[in-house]
């Protein structure tokens, strides 16, 4: 379960939430990522180090690129519409995509955002379900 692996790696192993969430979904769905590429997402973390766009939100992102898209993001317009569907679902979930307003509601000091990371997740793993249906990992 897609949400279990991103706690592990936001908990146990200190990750930043972006990190996180990619590191989760190329476990899960066999992406293919490297630890060096890991680093690409790291300042996304904290809302970019500055509390703007969730630092979840932008690994899970990361991790639907590199499961949809061939090789140009302009000729992936399915890649397009799943980072599209979910940024909404995210919202929709979680109240926000800004770190600075989901740390309000989810920042809790023992655990971090880690809740902010689960639900994140989850809705990750639901997008995951229709690109793997779609055939596209």
């Amino acid at each position: 379960m897609l949400s279990e692996t991103a706690k592990k790696y936001y908990s146990e192993q200190n990750r930043n939430c972006a990190e996180a969430m990619l590191l989760a979904a190329n476990e899960e769905y066999g992406l293919g990522i490297d630890a060096e590429a890991v680093k690409l997402v790291g300042g996304f973390g904290g809302g970019m180090g500055c509390g703007r766009a969730c630092g979840a939100l932008c690994g899970g992102i990361a991790a639907i690129g590199k499961a949809c898209i061939g090789e140009k993001a302009h000729s992936s317009p399915q890649a397009r519409a799943y980072c599209a569907q979910f940024a909404r679902a995210f919202v929709d979930t979680l109240g926000s995509d800004q770190c600075e307003e989901l740390k309000a509601t989810y920042m809790q000091d023992d655990v971090r955002c880690a809740r902010a990371v689960e639900l994140g997740a989850q809705v990750l793993e639901e997008v995951f379900g229709q690109i793997r249906a779609a055939g596209s990992v």
